[in-house]
């Protein structure tokens, strides 16, 4: 089952901002969006939220839902530091 990605405003504004990971998140979302329920990235689950994970990469977290309806969607909404990304 191969999925689509969406990003957030956000994540897309981090990803111009740090062009050096931008590659690294585009593809780990890639191989999540293949197999988003076994996958080999550093993923955790989110507590207290239903489908929501976050991605580490380096210092940094993608945070991204799983929206499995007629359709596999990864919608990626932050993605930051490990210390500001959880801040709302």
């Amino acid at each position: 089952m191969s999925g689509e990605i969406r990003y957030s405003k956000d994540v897309e504004k981090f990803l111009l901002k740090h062009r050096d990971l931008a590659q690294k998140v585009i593809s780990a979302l890639e191989i999540i969006a293949q197999n988003p329920h076994n996958n080999t990235q550093d993923v955790k689950k989110l507590q207290g939220y239903e489908n929501h994970y976050r991605l580490r990469i380096s210092k940094y977290r993608i945070l991204y839902e799983i929206r499995e309806n007629a359709m596999l969607v990864i919608y990626a909404y932050k993605a930051d530091s490990r210390g500001d990304v959880y801040k709302k």
